[in-house]
């Protein structure tokens, strides 16, 4: 199955906060060093979620499938692997023992690995999909 392609012109659009407009430095080298691990070890169904606006837990989350346990676990040892390499500190993950569903939280983006059928389960793209409603700030 082949991967959605994200222009350059999406990715940036990904970064930009609906408030002012300015792009977060951080997201800039971690959403495409994400992508391309994503991409490297094969992983499936890609579906990025921009979360700037909806909620304060991170700016952008990643859905991602493996075809298999091993799979799932090999693409999360890659990501977290290349976080630390490029300075992005140790993520905290979530699910690496079973390896059925993996979450790596950077702090800015969230990236969740599936097996086919447990991301058909918990439906993650509907529950932050662009129908959500803004996250209410307090003054």
């Amino acid at each position: 199955m082949a991967l959605t392609a994200v222009s350059d012109h999406e990715a940036q659009a990904s970064t930009t906060t609906p408030e002012t407009g300015a792009t977060t430095p951080h997201l800039d080298g971690l959403l495409p060093l994400v992508r391309s691990g994503l991409e490297d070890m094969k992983a499936e169904d890609l579906v990025e979620i921009d979360l700037a606006g909806k909620t304060s837990i991170a700016d952008a989350m990643i859905v991602a499938t493996g075809r298999s346990d091993r799979h799932v676990g090999a693409i999360a040892d890659r990501l977290i692997r290349d976080l630390k390499e490029h300075g992005y500190g140790t993520a905290r993950v979530e699910g690496l023992p079973a390896c059925d569903w993996v979450l790596i939280d950077t702090g800015d983006v969230i990236v969740h690995v599936f097996r086919p059928e447990v991301r058909g389960f918990y439906n993650l793209e509907k529950m932050w999909g662009s129908d959500r409603p803004t996250e209410a700030t307090g003054s």
